[in-house]
């Protein structure tokens, strides 16, 4: 099957650091779904894994952890899917990626791709959702909101404004979360909105992001370039219970001790460059935790399925108009010269929502 992938880890702008290569299609084990891909996202820990290093790969190494596409055979022990189904995913980093005609993938940390979404708009959602949501519920523990029923007892959902308005707000929790309009951030605002009802407050430096993440629901907006606490106090803001923080971890460790209450949550996605001084926090007792959507199919953790649940819950929540794609360019065909540029665009740190690619039929 056609493929894109590496044989050296070399700097993005070289014609070799991601290749067209011909690979055996993979063979779906007990559990596995094989996939017909017909779109692919780029996120950060692409460019991460490709970034230069001293190795050659003997084999061609394939990359890419966001799809989206139809079901063509299923392993043996399959139960959730059937040939024919339509689904997205994030995969593991653990095993081949999916910048390829076929891939194989584990059906317990697949869903069902939402109905009102093209392969493209769905294969921008996986990783991000995921990582959002468990740095959220699962990590930081943010209660959820309940839906509040109507007169007559049923939980009605519409467009996006009636379906937020039928969530009733938690007792004043608010969120900070640096980047806002990253992937991660731009699904990490509606999640905070629509399943929590919190204040949020997301950071932007320009006025094209700022306006996108007010869009997708961010109360207020501060700027990352200036000090946190005079940010607040200009927006009238209090410190906040929860930080979710998607970029350099080291980059605002004061900035955060300043503006989180005390015995408040901080998650970061992002691993350090360094060892970082988290005393600030230690006077308020602040819980620190990490997040990385890979633990759970890396380790094939007791609760992996608990990704299959949470897609198909936001596919629900996408097709009932309460969550929007955060799919914001496409890059065209999937090829190595495409797939380059998607990576350069990644590697240039300033990407609102999230880059995809079409999968040849």
């Amino acid at each position: 099957m056609k493929a894109v992938g590496l044989h050296k880890y070399l700097p993005i702008d070289n014609p070799e650091s991601l290749v067209d290569v011909d690979v055996p299609a993979p063979e779906p084990a007990p559990r596995d779904l094989l996939v017909k891909v017909k779109a692919v996202s780029v996120n950060p820990v692409d460019t991460k894994v490709r970034s230069p290093k001293d190795k050659v790969e003997a084999a061609p190494r394939v990359l890419g952890w966001d799809a989206a596409g139809i079901v063509e055979r299923v392993g043996g022990a399959v139960s959730f899917f059937k040939p024919g189904d339509e689904v997205y995913y994030a995969g593991s980093i653990t095993r081949p990626g999916c910048n390829s005609e076929y891939h194989a993938v584990d059906e317990r940390i697949v869903g069902r791709k939402p109905r009102n979404l093209s392969f493209e708009e769905a294969a921008a959602m996986p990783l991000t959702t995921i990582t959002a949501w468990e740095a959220l519920f699962d990590r930081m523990a943010i209660p959820l909101a309940t839906l509040a029923p109507d007169d007559t007892g049923e939980v009605s959902v519409g467009s996006a404004p009636e379906v937020a308005s039928a969530f009733r707000r938690t007792s004043g929790h608010s969120l900070l979360i640096i980047g806002g309009a990253g992937g991660v951030g731009s699904i990490a605002i509606q999640l905070a909105k629509v399943l929590a009802g919190m204040r949020v407050i997301a950071t932007a430096s320009r006025p094209e992001s700022a306006d996108w993440c007010r869009k997708l629901g961010a109360d207020d907006i501060i700027n990352h370039h200036e000090p946190f606490a005079a940010e607040f106090k200009r927006i009238g803001a209090g410190e906040v219970v929860f930080i979710n923080y998607t970029t350099t971890t080291e980059k605002h460790i004061q900035n955060m001790a300043d503006v989180i209450k005390p015995q408040g949550k901080l998650c970061t996605i992002v691993e350090t460059k360094g060892p970082v001084n988290i005393n600030p926090f230690q006077r308020k007792s602040v819980a620190f935790c990490w997040e990385l959507m890979f633990t759970r199919p890396m380790f094939e953790t007791p609760d992996m399925e608990a990704q299959h649940d949470l897609l198909n819950e936001a596919a629900s929540l996408l097709e009932s108009g309460a969550l929007r794609t955060t799919h914001t360019r496409s890059f065209g065909p999937l090829n190595a010269e495409n797939l380059r540029k998607a990576h350069a665009a990644i590697e240039q740190g300033d990407s609102i929502g999230k880059l995809t690619l079409t999968v040849a039929s």
